[in-house]
């Protein structure tokens, strides 16, 4: 079977946008065929990654639209929901599209519209992806962030400090972003002086909401060259799930889907964790990028936080995480994010990403958590040639 490339990718500014979810969709896509030298009559399958269209803005049907609006008809469409998890999903359906020969070229594109929404609309929007027995109790998923995040800063005896100097780095990150949602600094004393949201977590520990779309095009390696010098392969892909309900996993503080898609990406790319040179964990609160440093194998179980706290996973470390800004200062409108997050991995790849650029990666990795750990997908990309 032939690998499967990434020859385009792009991602429009996140942040809070006056365009509606189609025009943030047409945007991404038309700068990705144009990163790859295509356009919409080229594509066989046109995949849109969108947790919420309908709830956010009554707005369904979205793959068949921007079809038509790209001229990429009679391309195979469809709409790929995974929670916020969205686009991770997209980026397995796209590969396997083109994995399997049902499609030459393949166009993913990701996107949400959910500023228009008052915070508390957009956090019940998001809450209905929980169990309906916690759901019925208002569990919301910064409620679970909140428990788990003392559970884990008590069992391993993890200063408060620490889950905070992610915020501080990840916001660092993003002010070389010119897409990120935030592009300033934060300091720590900043951090831990914000209002506490679920206690011991602040206001700086949580993801914005946004609006924003990211795209990518994908094909066959074997005729990568045809549309660019320089791409990314998908070496491996994989997803998983967890209990739906949160209470009943043996230990908060584990990801089951982490741990079960990351070991199948690697085994899949012939890869091992000590192989990845940077990248992009899924922080829409700061105790994730623990939870998935240590689930996707490159920290013993309770030691992730050294990591930030040594400065290992700075843009200067031996490993790099969420050079982009992350979501918690990129931002995330959720089908977007788990796009964004490749497209940031394949301009680290392919050295397209500025001032954030580290030195000379090989191997990167983007993993997308849907819920809270309910649905993950995991994605290994090797620079082309690797």
């Amino acid at each position: 079977m032939d690998r499967v490339a990434v020859v385009g990718a792009s991602m429009t500014q996140f942040g809070q946008r006056d365009e509606w979810i189609l025009d943030l969709l047409t945007e991404a896509a038309q700068a990705a065929m144009a990163d790859a030298g295509t356009a919409g009559p080229d594509v066989d399958h046109l995949y849109v990654s969108n947790m919420a269209s309908g709830e956010f803005e009554g707005q369904t049907g979205v793959a068949n639209a921007l079809a038509h609006d790209l001229n990429a008809v009679p391309a195979y469409t469809a709409r790929v929901d995974q929670t916020s998890s969205s686009g991770g999903a997209g980026v397995y359906q796209a590969w396997q599209s083109v994995a399997s020969g049902a499609s030459d070229l393949t166009l993913l594109v990701g996107g949400e519209k959910m500023t228009h929404r008052t915070t508390g609309e957009s956090t019940d929007v998001i809450a209905s992806l929980t169990h309906p027995a916690e759901y019925k109790h208002g569990v919301t998923l910064p409620s679970f962030a909140g428990l788990t995040a003392r559970k884990y800063l008590t069992q391993y005896d993890a200063p408060r400090e620490s889950l905070g100097k992610v915020a501080v780095k990840n916001h660092r990150n993003g002010v070389d972003n010119p897409n990120a949602q935030f592009q300033k600094e934060v300091d720590l004393e900043t951090v831990l002086d914000s209002p506490v949201v679920a206690d011991p977590l602040r206001l700086y520990d949580f993801c914005p909401v946004t609006d924003g779309s990211a795209a990518l095009v994908l094909c066959s390696e074997s005729v990568a060259r045809e549309y660019a010098d320089d791409y990314a392969v998908v070496s491996g892909v994989a997803g998983a799930t967890d209990t739906h309900v949160v209470h009943e996993r043996s230990d908060p503080t584990t990801m089951g889907g982490v741990v079960e898609s990351g070991e199948a990406a690697f085994e899949m790319a012939g890869l091992a964790p000590g192989d990845v040179d940077v990248a992009e964990l899924h922080d829409m609160f700061t105790i994730l990028e623990f939870l998935q440093f240590e689930d996707l194998g490159f920290a013993e179980k309770g030691e992730g936080w050294r990591a930030v706290d040594e400065g290992r996973t700075a843009r200067g470390g031996d490993l790099p995480i969420n050079t982009s800004g992350g979501l918690k200062s990129k931002g995330h409108p959720l089908g977007a994010s788990g796009v964004a997050q490749v497209h940031e991995v394949y301009e680290q790849l392919t050295g397209g990403a500025g001032p954030r650029q580290v030195d000379d990666p090989s191997v990167g990795l983007a993993c997308n958590v849907g819920g809270f750990g309910n649905c993950v997908i995991t994605t290994v990309l090797e620079e082309a040639g690797a």
